[in-house]
This record gives structure tokens, sequence and C-alpha cells, in this order.
């Protein structure tokens, strides 16, 4: 295994034969510094030791223990993303069935390049992602509200602003749920942006990226000695983020043990540095993200009920991109905008519209922004007709696989489960019935109570009561 040696791009090599990992090494060492790994358990602990997430992945689907077959590689695309949602990943496998190439870049893979593959080639489309990255990076102008970075005409992007208009000041942490791609993080950025905190720092953690004690040290900070090569006393992300935001995202994959002083935090804002006795206090708002059923977590004794009680006084439902209307239409202009000095625009053939119109977008918005880019690579200012885009589509996934299963537990199943409260069940099926009803009734009210079969000022009171007011100093 290797390891970086200067400032050039850092590029992840995850592939079980030496052989391969070590002619990439030497064709690519001019061009980045190579971290390698033969299985996925390797790159998980491989990730967690390094300063800063690499942008770049090179993957072989087929990895121990199961390397005659895609399921390890495609797991492994999954943690990446959870890792760090912004890097860029190819996939260079000699499984290049068209199922298996489409369900990578579903997953959210930028590439897929089969084996064996020229060099030229495969340096040319990594160079490539280079600068789509550093088109992404470029600064946008500041956003002054939550509409800014949350793009959308749909009646589910509206009520999403809504919600963030009205949770922006409110001293409680907020939930934001989602599915993986649809953009949890702009929704906190949204909720900062929008709050009276905006002027203050907004720090990024991923939990998923960090060992349970590099994860506590990270949090909570550290005291000289504390452990082994803590050579000096370094503030952690609560005390950084001072009066600003602090967004922990994947916080389903915190350790139970954690759990515990993460909760001391938000009940009372109190922390010990890891290697003090002193206590200290964090003022930090609290935004965190999952895209796993936290409360299904917590029934199967993963995760603290009563830290998901508390994380979830306020929670922001993301709408899957399937869910929105003709929102892909205003995404794919952004990011044909955004790309364009590194991608010709193209336009898309009314068949090919309509192909996208009806997709299910498995992937959500970054699927979408993959697209986009790969179609502007390979088709710079043309029409692209449906047939030209069908290979870009995993189009044998419809909404109904991709929509959440219905629990099927009869009563007496769900009565015998740790933790069953009967107000959190009936709250939780009344909040899904209002939000189901808002979507159909386009964000009106009256149309949603109307579906609802109550009145306006009953539909209001309920929405109320499912919405704890701001704190006062009363």
């Amino acid at each position: 295994m290797t390891g970086p040696a200067s400032e050039r791009a850092v590029l992840l090599l995850v592939d079980d034969d030496e052989l391969i990992v070590d002619a990439l090494g030497l064709v690519l060492s001019d061009d980045f510094d190579i971290v390698s790994a033969g299985s996925r358990s390797e790159a998980r602990a491989l990730l967690r030791k390094l300063d800063a997430p690499p942008p770049l992945a090179l993957v072989d689907l087929g990895l121990p223990p199961e390397p005659h077959g895609p399921g390890e590689g495609f797991a492994l695309l999954g943690e990446l993303f959870a890792f760090n949602p912004a890097m860029k990943v190819l996939v260079l496998s000699g499984q290049d069935e068209r199922r298996n190439i489409q369900h990578a870049l579903t997953l959210g893979a930028v590439d897929f390049v089969p084996k064996p593959c020229e060099p030229a080639l495969l340096r040319a489309r990594l160079k490539h992602q280079l600068l789509l990255l550093d088109a992404e990076r470029r600064p946008h102008a500041p956003a002054a509200g939550a509409g800014e970075l949350l793009l959308g005409a749909s009646a589910g992007m509206a009520t999403l602003r809504a919600l963030i208009e009205q949770f922006a000041d409110t001293p409680f942490p907020v939930l934001v749920e989602g599915e993986s791609g649809s953009g949890k993080e702009l929704v906190a950025q949204a909720l900062h942006a929008a709050s009276a905190r905006k002027h203050g720092p907004m720090l990024t953690m991923n939990c998923a990226a960090f060992s349970p004690d590099l994860l506590e040290a990270q949090l909570f900070g550290h005291a000289r000695g504390a452990y082994t090569g803590a050579d000096k006393a370094r503030a952690g992300f609560f005390e950084e983020a001072s009066d600003g935001t602090l967004f922990l995202d994947e916080v389903g994959e915190m350790p139970l043990d954690l759990q515990a002083k993460f909760l001391r935090v938000l009940e009372n804002g109190e922390y010990y540095r890891l290697g003090e006795t002193e206590a200290r206090r964090s003022n930090a708002r609290i935004v965190a993200a999952t895209n796993r059923e936290l409360r299904e977590l917590a029934r199967a004794g993963r995760f603290r009920q009563d830290l998901f009680h508390r994380l979830s006084v306020l929670t922001v439902s993301v709408p899957p991109l399937r869910s929105r209307g003709d929102d892909w239409r205003l995404l794919l202009d952004a990011f044909q905008r955004q790309y364009a000095a590194s991608i010709k625009p193209f336009t898309l053939a009314p068949a090919a519209a309509e192909l996208l119109a009806g997709y299910a977008f498995p992937g959500n918005v970054r699927e979408l922004r993959n697209i986009v880019i790969r179609l502007g690579a390979r088709y710079p200012g043309q029409c692209v007709s449906a047939a030209q885009l069908r290979p870009e589509l995993e189009l044998d996934v419809d909404a109904a696989q991709l929509s959440p299963a219905v629990d099927s537990a009869t009563p007496e199943q769900r009565l015998r489960q740790p933790g069953f409260r009967l107000d959190d069940e009936l709250a939780a099926l009344e909040r899904q019935y209002i939000e189901a009803a808002l979507r159909l009734g386009e964000g009106n009210l009256s149309k949603a109570a109307r579906l609802l079969g109550v009145n306006r000022t009953t539909l209001h009171s309920r929405l109320a009561r499912l919405t704890p007011p701001a704190a006062t100093d009363d």
C-alpha cells in the first residue's frame, strides 16, 4: 500500500489483483498520488487513515470475498459516497455486462471503463474528472436564503423550502432525511444561510468517515497526550463551530457509546475534550442527516431511542427526484451551465426528453448530474436521441421498487419491539398522511384538508402540534 507524497490529486485504487495495481501505479504515478487497497474493508480502513478524502477513485467490481460477482464493488460505491459525496468514482472492471454498467452508474459512478484499458485513455478520463471537480468547486454567488440553494418548482420543493424557512432560526436540532444523492447537504446549507447564524461558520463532518475513536476526538477535541500521537491539544468540531452550524452527515453510523455523549451536548450543550475533566459548552446549532431509517435502527437497538427522539424534534424530508415532476429539466439546465467551461451543452430530442421525464432516477440528483456529464462528453453540442440516452439509464428499476417498503409487521409484532410508544406510532402515521396530502395538493392547505377529510383549521392545528414551537426566554 502506498501513500500520497505531494500536493497532486490523490487517486484511490481498489483492486485485488496485485499485478494490475502495480501496473496502474506505474502508469498513473506521474499524474496522481496513488493509494491502494485490495478489498472493500481494506479501502474503508485506508480512507479513515488519510488526512483528507481523495477526490478520485478507480475501483473494480469483483472484490473479495466474492471476486467473481459485482456485489462487493456495488457495496463499496455506496460506502465511498457516504464517506465523501463529492468523490469522482470510476469503475475499471472486466464485469462489464450492460446491467452491471447501468447499476454502477446509477449508484453514482461517473464512468465505467472495461478491462483491459489503454493507459492513455484511462489517464485522460481521470484528468477530465479533475476538470469537472474544479468546475464544482468554483465559488458561486452567496445565497441569501433557502430558495437560492435548492432548485426546483415542484410542490415537494416548495414545501421543503417553506420548512427550511420555518425551522432556520429555531434552537432545536434538525434531522434531514432523504435518499442517497437527493441533496441533503444542500438542505443543511440552506438552513444555515436562512438563519441568524449565517455569518458564523458552517462545518461539515461525515460520521461514516472516521473510526469510532477518531470520530470522538474530531467531535469533542482532545488534550495533549490524550492518546498516542496527540502531541498537542486540539479543539473539536463542537468547539470550532462556535455560534454557527455543525452538519453531521450519516449520523446513523455514530457508535452507540458515542451517542450518549452526543445526547448530552444536545440536551445542555456540555461536553468534555478527550483527556480533560473540565466541562466545556457548545453553542453550535446541530443539523444531522441520514439516508437510513433511524426509527428502525432505534427499534433494533442500533441507535439510542432517546437520541432519536431528541434529534427528530424537527424533521425535514428531501423528496426524491422521481417525485419532483419537471424539476429534472431545471436541474439539467443548471448542470449544463455549471460545466459549460468543460463540456459543450447538448439538447434532447423530444423522444429523449419523454424518456427522461418517465425515468425513476434511482440515483437521484447525483445520477442526473452524472448523466449530464457523460452526455455532454459524448455528444457535445449535439441533439441527443432516445437511443443515445437509453444506455445511460437503469430502465429496469421503477419507482415502486424505490419507494420505502410498507411495514408488514402485525400490531402484535410491533408491540413486542423494543421502545414501542403508541404516541410515536400515531404521530408518525399522521405526519406521513399530512405530508402526502400536501404533496398531492401542491402545498395548498385547503386542498390537502379536503384530501384528508378535515377542515383547514383542523389541519393547521395538527401541523402546529407536529411542529414544536421555538424556545422562548419566559
